[in-house]
């Protein structure tokens, strides 16, 4: 693997701007994703500079790594967020537990398959893991089986919790966790 793994900078907004549009772009953004390209395009700089701020190296509350192909190409990305026991997450459910919480992760196709998401989701354990998390989970579409066979891979198991998408549909997103990560 020939990848740089880091941490975002605030100042790399249009970045993360570019490879968020090119996720929103996948095939399977629909399943992978809550937000779409059409939302996204349309957001302001000034969105994607306070969303850069919010997560990138330094951040306490959440953390964007990147893999930075050889060639400088922005290859692929994870976040992870920092929940508190006592909080609600973004669907409304109660957190019961320290964790991180990891979200946005894509890899551009061309870099699949060389463990570019493998080294990410060690960087953002890692950080989780010196910020005291008692363990890591995501929320994957039931019908995005790729993901789900990677979250697998990399050690994370369904924990039995499903999320309703709403909106008028039966479908459902499930819970994976990583348990004392290491």
């Amino acid at each position: 693997m020939n990848y740089v793994i880091r941490s975002i900078r605030a100042a790399e907004w249009a970045a993360v701007k570019d490879l968020r549009l090119a996720a929103l772009q996948d095939p399977v953004a629909h399943l992978a994703f809550l937000d779409s390209y059409d939302e996204a395009v349309v957001r302001s700089d000034s969105f994607w500079q306070e969303r850069a701020e919010g997560a990138c190296e330094g951040a306490e509350k959440a953390q964007q790594f990147v893999g930075i192909a050889a060639d400088g190409v922005w290859a692929g990305t994870a976040t992870v967020l920092l929940e508190e026991p006592g909080t609600t997450d973004w669907a409304g459910n109660r957190i019961e537990h320290r964790q991180g919480h990891v979200v946005g992760v894509y890899v551009r196709p061309e870099h699949r398959g060389k463990g570019l998401s493998e080294a990410l989701f060690e960087a953002g354990t890692a950080w989780a893991q010196k910020a005291g998390v008692e363990r890591m989970r995501l929320i994957v579409h039931e019908d995005n089986l790729r993901a789900q066979g990677l979250y697998r891979k990399l050690g994370f198991k369904p924990s039995g919790v499903t999320v309703p998408l709403g909106k008028g549909t039966d479908e459902a997103e499930l819970e994976y966790v990583l348990e004392r990560p290491v």
